[in-house]
């Protein structure tokens, strides 16, 4: 993980260099598996680790699994990626931060889908007693069956 990234890869890719800036303006190195762990998170949907380091393998050839979980573990305390763990699932990654935005999960294929806060600010935070605890953030997780792995019985009932 001591790869530099290439200033001129940079300069074609527009993505890259943005990722790239993220990665300077969040205090990190920039480098080639940040580079490209930060892309896939970004172009993943809610994904896994397994599922980022394809991608990454893709990109770069080859990364230990490790590497990725290095990266991804900067990428979160920098707080350039989320890491949520939907119970009975592995840990998923998203660059949608600093929001408190919540979740939908699909009980059957495990799909995984973002949700803003119902009444547009963030209520979650707000519990109705803190027992000395100062909040700063919430998870809601809504459990249910995406419109994929719906019957056609139930399809219809929902129209």
């Amino acid at each position: 993980m001591t790869q530099q990234s290439h200033p001129a890869a940079e300069e074609h890719h527009p993505a890259a260099a943005q990722d790239a800036a993220l990665l300077r303006d969040a205090g990190l190195r920039v480098t080639a598996p940040r580079l490209a762990v930060l892309s896939a998170v970004r172009a993943g949907d809610h994904a896994t680790v397994d599922d980022i380091a394809t991608r990454v393998r893709a990109r770069l050839g080859t990364v230990s699994t490790q590497a990725v979980y290095d990266v991804l573990g900067a990428l979160h305390a920098a707080g350039l990626a989320r890491r949520i763990e939907p119970a009975g699932s592995p840990a998923r990654y998203e660059a949608r931060v600093g929001d408190n935005h919540h979740h939908l999960v699909c009980r059957s294929c495990g799909a995984v889908a973002d949700v803003d806060c119902a009444t547009g600010r963030v209520p979650c935070l707000e519990p109705s007693s803190a027992g000395g605890f100062v909040v700063d953030e919430a998870e809601v997780t809504y459990w249910g069956t995406c419109p994929s792995c719906l019957s056609p019985h139930e399809r219809k009932a929902i129209a």
